[in-house]
């Protein structure tokens, strides 16, 4: 089962948590065991897991990945704006997939993790394409 989720994201960069999104594409495939794919078809955006425990984790890395890669005006490729160089590094940085267990109709997440979309060129529309393979 292919399942494509739709995100409007807001201006600049940002952390959407789309862990319920995710469990729901679970839920619906009906898989009872198997791998969870999550793309995102982006350059400027990424996925991660990370803790979801303490409110300010987002913000957190946001600012680590915007003092690693800060926005500016001599990278040599800067097709939109300057944020669109940047955007580029942070998600190679963070990247594109995650492969995720399933196991008795359920992802295997920790208890304390959310599953982690990053924007880093909004606003924008974008999608994730999550793949429910049995097996």
């Amino acid at each position: 089962m292919l399942k494509i989720l739709t995100l409007e994201t807001p201006a600049g960069d940002a952390l959407v948590d789309i862990t319920q999104q995710i469990k729901d594409a679970v839920a619906e495939s009906g898989v009872d065991a198997g791998l969870c794919a999550i793309i995102v078809p982006h350059t400027t955006a990424g996925i991660t897991i990370n803790s979801n425990l303490d409110p300010a984790t987002p913000a957190d890395l946001l600012a680590e990945l915007k003092r690693l890669t800060p926005t500016r005006v001599d990278f040599a490729h800067q097709y939109d704006t300057p944020a669109d160089a940047a955007g580029h590094i942070k998600a190679m940085l963070v990247g594109n997939s995650l492969a995720l267990p399933i196991a008795g109709g359920e992802l295997l997440v920790g208890w304390s993790q959310a599953i982690l979309f990053f924007e880093f060129d909004g606003p924008r529309s974008r999608t994730v394409q999550v793949k429910i393979i049995a097996g």
